[in-house]
């Protein structure tokens, strides 16, 4: 038999947006797969547009939170009732091409079994679907990365970003191990990285198999913005990953995004999580020159939280 699939895909505000991914999972080829959606009270009218489609399609598990609970909370609730062998955390924007379950299962059933996450390659899009970029192509002609890393990637992980997290299917016993999100965060991704990495295999699929939402109301829109809570989870993963290096190369991967995220913290004018940045930093190894410097800058009296952003949307975009 076909092994269950669970996708997980999870509402806040998506009004306009769930419907079509929610069909995204019912158009799939693949014959056997499970489907919760999970609304984290949203204050639109994302609630209505579930619950029609939940009469049409009476297999859909749906859960209606009363309290809004976060991205981690809410999915941690619906893994409770996944029965899949493999995973997928869907956002209610984003979209699956009709054979990327077929495909993500048919690649994790020839790897070896140490591979607990399968992800791929994506499109983003905008509001009206209108494709973007490609995820893949878009970081090599930035020169953010020259090859996707797969295999045992923990130092990886930690050095740098490459993985689309809408991508990926987790094998369940992933997400068993680490007990889930970490709820004490405010975002899941580059934790479930650092951890799941340490234990498990990852392998890239070469092929692009979603379309990732890219608006206004996007999360990854407030990176960097002055008080970022997702910053400071950030910090507390960095810090969470010193006892989880094991090598000198994973040491020196740690230390190198400390100093990222702590020039990231200065420009962005996130005193607090700068000074934790450096303090962490400290414990590892010794300051570098950069770090005295970019101290030096962020007392000018200059507005580097809007130069920054500027020069961010020169350089990436």
């Amino acid at each position: 038999m076909d092994p269950l699939v669970s996708v997980v895909c999870l509402c806040y505000n998506h009004a306009e947006f769930v419907a079509q991914a929610i069909r995204s999972v019912l158009q799939q080829t693949y014959p056997n797969i499970q489907l919760i959606v999970v609304d984290d009270c949203s204050t639109d009218s994302s609630v209505n547009v579930i619950q029609q489609l939940v009469i049409e399609n009476p297999s859909i598990y749906f859960i209606a939170l009363p309290k809004n609970n976060g991205n981690c909370r809410a999915f941690n609730m619906a893994l409770e009732r996944v029965r899949g062998e493999f995973i997928i955390d869907l956002a209610a924007d984003d979209v699956m091409l009709p054979d990327r379950v077929a495909r993500q299962v048919s690649y994790f059933q020839s790897a070896d079994e140490s591979v607990g996450v399968v992800f791929s390659n994506a499109d983003y899009i905008d509001a009206y679907g209108n494709i973007l970029r490609n995820h893949t192509a878009h970081l090599i002609s930035k020169r953010l990365i020259d090859h996707v890393p797969l295999g045992w990637i923990f130092p990886d992980v930690l050095r740098r970003y490459f993985i689309c997290s809408p991508t990926m299917m987790i094998k369940k016993k992933v997400l068993d191990k680490l007990k889930g999100y970490d709820e004490t965060l405010a975002y899941e991704d580059f934790d479930f990285w650092v951890r799941a990495s340490r234990h498990f295999q990852f392998v890239y699929q070469d092929e692009t198999l979603t379309h990732v939402r890219r608006n206004v109301k996007s999360m990854s829109s407030g990176w960097y913005e002055p008080g970022d809570r997702q910053l400071h989870s950030t910090y507390l993963i960095c810090k969470k990953a010193v006892s989880l290096c094991r090598s000198a190369e994973d040491k020196q991967a740690l230390i190198h995004r400390i100093r990222y995220e702590y020039k990231q913290s200065v420009f962005s004018g996130n005193r607090q999580e700068a000074r934790l940045f450096a303090q962490l930093e400290k414990e590892l190894t010794s300051h570098q020159v950069q770090f005295y410097f970019y101290r030096f800058l962020s007392w000018l009296p200059l507005p580097w939280p809007w130069i920054r952003k500027q020069y961010y949307r020169w350089r990436y975009a």
